[in-house]
């Protein structure tokens, strides 16, 4: 029996996503896929962008989730305008689904999507959605194995943030293991050493998040 290989399955979402990506770039905002494990941060770290940046940029958050509202009910307090995805158990977000809910934003004058992922290691980082970059969050309590575990995911990100730093006395995490291991994934990755509490290391996130965006407005000029 001859068996016929059809067509990528991904060839779909990367049409939807490059559709997605040429209307927000029209529109001059740049758009993000934050990506990590459930607990890492994300969340945390949406919150502190928006607090320490409300000044500097207007942006909207799209959050992805299986099941609940709880991450945009968080967001929403900070007086930015944020869409809930619900996948009903998927582990990712799609191409399609962040297209979906575009026409719920008003995209005028927004600087900044940041798209929340659905807490995973593995799925987020094989679908495109649109996104001008992929940022991974690792907390330090997930253990410094896990670059080597899923690759792809570090692989792939311009940014990989450390979070939580503040832990680092109380865990056995070995902190120069972990970023041997990413730059040897990935030597390009901006690395950031952070703590959404204490706020360590974000102002250097909010550096370079603000540099692109003035980078992406000169190019849609």
């Amino acid at each position: 029996m001859q068996i016929q290989v059809m067509t990528n399955i991904l060839d779909r979402n990367d049409q939807i996503a490059a559709e997605v990506h040429k209307r927000l770039s029209a529109a001059g905002i740049f758009v993000i896929n934050l990506m990590g494990s459930p607990g890492c941060g994300k969340t945390s770290l949406l919150e502190n962008t928006i607090v320490g940046l409300k000044n500097e940029i207007s942006m909207a958050v799209i959050e992805g989730d299986l099941f609940t509202t709880k991450d945009a009910e968080r967001i929403e307090q900070y007086g930015v305008p944020v869409v809930q995805i619900n996948t009903g158990g998927g582990c990712h977000l799609d191409a399609n689904m962040v297209s979906s809910v575009l026409d719920s934003l008003d995209l005028e004058g927004l600087d900044l999507i940041v798209i929340e992922n659905v807490g995973n290691l593995v799925c987020p980082a094989e679908f495109n959605i649109g996104e001008d970059v992929k940022v991974t969050v690792l907390s330090i309590t997930e253990g410094e194995d896990k670059p080597l575990k899923y690759p792809l995911i570090f692989k792939q990100a311009s940014v990989v943030i450390l979070n939580k730093v503040d832990l680092l006395p109380y865990t056995n995490f070995d902190m120069q293991s972990a970023i041997a291991d990413i730059t040897s994934i990935n030597p390009d990755t901006v690395l950031v050493q952070a703590s959404c509490l204490s706020g360590i290391g974000l102002p250097e996130w909010y550096d370079w998040l603000k540099e692109q965006i003035r980078m992406k407005k000169t190019r849609s000029i």
